[in-house]
């Protein structure tokens, strides 16, 4: 028992095409049995088909990624709106802050 390389179908031993599909079989490419034009189209189709929905899969990851990387841009917090911490007295400041709002020690290291 084969099975079609183009559908998966199990083929009798004997079948020069598949009985799903109608893709020629490797006993039927080895004899000499009659090959359609339209099989040949139809197995062009198949490919360019398959080929196709790699593509697809291929963006849909790429597009989910790329989303993911904006939706986590997005949560992060500009600069300007960070707080920076007093190292005497650990209150919260705004950003750029060179001196203590709370306790006024400085922040920012000198120049």
């Amino acid at each position: 028992m084969v099975y079609c390389s183009n559908c998966g179908e199990k083929i009798g031993d004997d079948a020069n095409f598949c009985p799903k599909c109608g893709a020629k079989t490797p006993k039927g490419r080895a004899g000499n049995a009659a090959y359609p034009a339209d099989q040949i189209l139809r197995e062009g189709f198949y490919g360019v088909g398959a080929e196709i929905e790699k593509a697809f899969a291929m963006a849909d990851k790429e597009i989910h990624a790329a989303f993911q990387k904006a939706r986590e841009n997005l949560q992060q917090k500009p600069a300007y709106q960070q707080t920076v911490a007093c190292p005497k007295c650990s209150s919260k400041n705004p950003y750029g802050s060179i001196f203590c709002t709370n306790c006024g020690r400085r922040i920012a290291p000198s120049e």
